[in-house]
């Protein structure tokens, strides 16, 4: 069974969705058969590099208080799933990037460690993922080539697959992330508590 992943990197839902699918599928008996891949979306293509505070108060028009209060609430449903999130001076910015080196993980056999490095170092590490020096350092420590990183990065290299699973995503009719998508059958959108996640991988698989 092949699960699919669409997601952006600096979603602190995506992070959160990932880890409580992750422990539905710790728990599920046929997790051996499921091959897990993760798709890129981007929240906001034209995103600048910027404060995530900042970011809540203009994108949502709320108080910088509320915006402070909106990240200690996400703090804690993240540590309800075992992770780590510091949110408060967080920078949030341009994925694209980081989405092309998934891609160049992907065909290293790394995707999984890499996409889980890159949400370590932005939610816990509070480190940049916009800019090439930061996002390099994130690669290698995830066991990708330094040289073949800053190729890509250097160049436009799987930009269009970026694109195409960003537009793969609308079709399905994703209109947010984290969406999940089953054997391209069944669609779950949303970081879902974890049992829901195991009712839908014995679902897909009994389908």
């Amino acid at each position: 069974m092949r699960v699919e992943i669409w997601a952006d990197v600096v979603c602190p839902w995506c992070y959160l969705g990932k880890r409580r699918f992750e422990q539905a599928l710790e728990g599920f008996e046929h997790r051996d058969e499921v091959e897990v891949t993760y798709r890129a979306f981007q929240l906001d293509p034209q995103a600048e590099t910027m404060d995530r505070t900042e970011m809540l108060v203009s994108k949502f028009g709320v108080t910088p208080e509320r915006a402070v209060q909106l990240n200690e609430e996400m703090e804690q449903r993240a540590a309800e799933a075992g992770l780590e999130y510091n949110l408060d001076g967080t920078v949030v910015g341009n994925t694209l990037d980081a989405h092309r080196l998934v891609h160049l993980a992907s065909e290293l056999g790394l995707q999984e460690a890499f996409v889980e490095a890159l949400y370590k170092a932005h939610f816990t590490d509070k480190r940049s993922l916009f800019d090439h020096d930061s996002l390099t350092k994130v690669a290698v420590e995830a066991g990708l080539d330094e040289a073949a990183v800053r190729k890509v990065l250097e160049s436009d290299e799987y930009a269009d697959a970026v694109l195409a699973e960003q537009s793969a995503a609308q079709d399905l009719g994703a209109t947010g992330v984290p969406f999940f998508v089953f054997d391209r059958r069944y669609g779950v959108a949303g970081a879902q508590a974890t049992e829901t996640f195991s009712e839908v991988l014995a679902k897909a698989y009994a389908g």
